[in-house]
């Protein structure tokens, strides 16, 4: 297997990146976030790129290698952009309220569900049926949005629940006599 190497990562103006010990720190407008690079991989750093290679030849590190730089290119866009990730609540009552850093939700159920935001979460609510979570952390936003969607998934039938907003319900048909 021969080593490959991958598309190098512009770093953009506004945007330090530190390497020190295998440990890449980011800064940017948005934050500060740190990410431990993998044994297996090579890290080349010039002034405005960033390039990773396999430093062994399996198939292992070819993958954890293209996963390090995935991870890099996020961290870049978090502390520079952040990202969003938008809900939308679809039923007769069902409704959200946003109170300090808790999201109180009524779903349909006999209880209203609360669900606290971890640090580094942000909440906005345009409307009472629509939730915009943003973030620096891309799998940090997006664990949250998956956690509120799953207290009611949307069903099939009548498209009730909690659902992505650029998610596509596919529609049953109701049974017939």
């Amino acid at each position: 297997m021969a080593t490959t190497y991958l598309k190098p990562i512009s770093i953009p103006e506004g945007i330090s990146l530190v390497n020190k010990d295998r440990k890449l720190t980011f800064s940017g407008k948005l934050g500060e976030m740190s990410l431990d690079v993998h044994e297996d991989v090579d890290i080349k750093q010039e002034e405005d790129f960033i390039s990773f290679s396999p430093n062994k030849d399996t198939q292992e590190s070819v993958a954890i290698t293209g996963t390090m730089r995935a991870l890099t290119n996020n961290y870049i866009q978090g502390v520079e952009e952040g990202f969003e990730k938008k809900l939308e609540i679809n039923g007769v009552g069902y409704r959200a309220v946003l109170e300090g850093q808790t999201i109180n939700l009524s779903l349909g159920f006999s209880h209203p569900v609360k669900h606290d935001l971890p640090e580094g979460v942000t909440a906005d609510l345009p409307s009472n049926t629509e939730i915009i979570l943003k973030s620096m952390d891309k799998q940090l936003v997006g664990q949250v949005a998956a956690e509120i969607r799953d207290y009611r998934p949307p069903e099939p039938y009548k498209g009730k629940g909690v659902k992505y907003a650029d998610e596509r319900i596919i529609r049953k048909e109701s049974k017939k006599a």
